[in-house]
């Protein structure tokens, strides 16, 4: 099976590793819809930032290094998307178009598909796709150092660095974070960690030898980055590959409101509760299509090989038998306010 690496935002890889009660469900709510033509927002308040970093920055992280990266970063979908003369509605609908429906004939990133290949098909929103183009249009976003120099000299000065917009004071916004943020960022934060290393590994050795990563890496990467972050740590589920990753009951109600949510295509928040001073936080972790590999259905997702594998490594292996899209865990961090 080839194993396509994405272009645009992929969804939360690291999906692939794995209610509150009535006084206290005031956190969990729909959202309301966004207008983005009418609403006046700064840098870090866009709700297209936070789409971005949450849904793109597994694979398309600023900070990953050149050599290491499994994706484009987000600034050379903007350098490659735009031109002197592209207005902001013709960028945002040249990005869902593509997103829309992936292809080698849509892309205008012939490199990036020659090293990365051709993005999946994802089930995005195209409210949540608009967002953050129109972020990416309007503000200057995160870039690695080195990618300026880089898409000027690949291109033999042929391609323009574009990364302009309006800025604001991002470190002041970082002190007002509420604990859903911090619970969120974690939550990232750990994503990126655990989508990088596994989709490194399925990039360059396949789905076989990812499944061998998950089993020995999956616990060490998660606890390190519960102690670089000082909480508690856990991905669990209702239908658990790993036995330890079995969800409580309390758990297991959160899981349901998650699922009865995405199903019905409504919007969601994570769950907070704060308790004398210990805050509780709990996010779903849904399915895409690359996850199918090793979580879909066993006639047409995954392959003899690597259902073997996982037979002899998880005997008790429940979590089987997803499509794209749905919720086959959860998030459930702990920290101190």
């Amino acid at each position: 099976m080839k194993n396509y690496i994405s272009i645009l935002p992929i969804a939360f890889l690291a999906l692939l590793l794995v209610s509150c009660n009535d006084t206290k469900k005031s956190n969990y709510s729909n959202q309301t819809d966004v207008e983005v033509k009418t609403t006046t927002y700064s840098a870090s308040n866009h709700p297209g930032k936070k789409l971005m970093e949450t849904k793109c920055y597994v694979c398309h992280n600023p900070s990953t290094d050149h050599d290491s990266r499994i994706a484009p970063p987000m600034v050379a979908i903007k350098s490659h998307y735009l031109n002197d003369d592209t207005s902001k509605d013709e960028f945002i609908n040249s990005v869902w178009n593509f997103v829309e429906q992936p292809s080698k004939d849509k892309t205008k990133m012939r490199g990036a598909v020659k090293r990365f290949g051709v993005m999946p098909y994802q089930p995005f929103s195209e409210e949540d796709i608009k967002l953050i183009s129109d972020y990416m249009y309007d503000f200057e976003i995160d870039e690695p150092a080195w990618f300026k120099e880089h898409i000027e000299e690949e291109s033999n000065g042929k391609m323009k660095h574009r990364n302009s917009g309006k800025n604001d004071d991002i470190s002041a916004s970082a002190k007002s974070k509420t604990p859903a943020d911090r619970g969120q960022e974690y939550a990232l934060n750990t994503k990126k960690e655990l989508g990088k290393n596994l989709m490194g590994t399925i990039q360059k050795k396949g789905t076989l030898e990812a499944v061998t990563f998950c089993n020995k890496q999956a616990y060490p990467i998660t606890d390190s980055m519960a102690v670089a972050q000082n909480a508690s740590i856990r991905r669990v589920s209702d239908k658990p590959r790993n036995p330890e990753n079995q969800a409580n009951a309390k758990e297991l109600g959160i899981i349901a409101r998650f699922k009865k949510a995405i199903a019905s295509n409504e919007k969601y928040q994570p769950v907070t509760e704060i308790e004398n001073g210990t805050v509780k936080f709990y996010a779903p972790i849904t399915t895409n299509s690359m996850c199918l590999q090793c979580h879909g259905s066993l006639q047409k997702d995954i392959e003899p090989k690597v259902l073997t594998a996982l037979t002899n490594l998880y005997p008790e292996d429940k979590a089987i038998g997803y499509d794209v899209n749905e919720v086959r865990g959860i998030w459930s961090i702990t920290y101190k306010q």
